[in-house]
C-alpha cells in the first residue's frame, strides 16, 4: 500500500475519534444545558446569589461546551478537506 493511502487511513480513524468526541460532547451540552435551565428557573424564583452565581456558571460552562463542540467540529472539517485532497492525488 501507497504512504498517501496510509495516510488517508490514518486521517479517516482521526476523523472516526473527532466524531465519537463531537457526539459524546454533544450528549454532554444536552446535559448541561438542562442543568443551567433549572439553575436559571430557580435564580428567577428565588432571587438568591446563591442561585444567580450557579446560573452563571452553569451558562459558563454551557458555553465552553459549545465552544469545545465548534473546535472539534473545525478540526474534524480540516482533517477531512485534507483527506479529501490526498484522496484525490491517489
Amino acid at each position: 500500500m501507497s504512504r498517501k493511502a496510509d495516510r488517508a487511513f490514518r486521517l479517516n480513524d482521526e476523523i472516526a475519534a473527532l466524531r465519537r468526541d463531537e457526539e459524546l460532547a454533544a450528549e454532554e451540552l444536552i446535559m448541561l444545558q438542562h442543568l443551567d435551565d433549572d439553575a436559571r428557573r430557580d435564580a428567577a424564583v428565588s432571587d438568591h446569589p446563591i442561585d444567580r452565581a450557579d446560573a452563571r456558571e452553569t451558562a459558563g460552562d454551557v458555553l465552553r461546551m459549545e465552544r469545545h463542540i465548534e473546535e472539534l467540529r473545525r478540526s474534524r472539517e480540516q482533517l477531512e478537506r485534507k483527506r479529501d485532497r490526498l484522496l484525490k492525488k491517489l
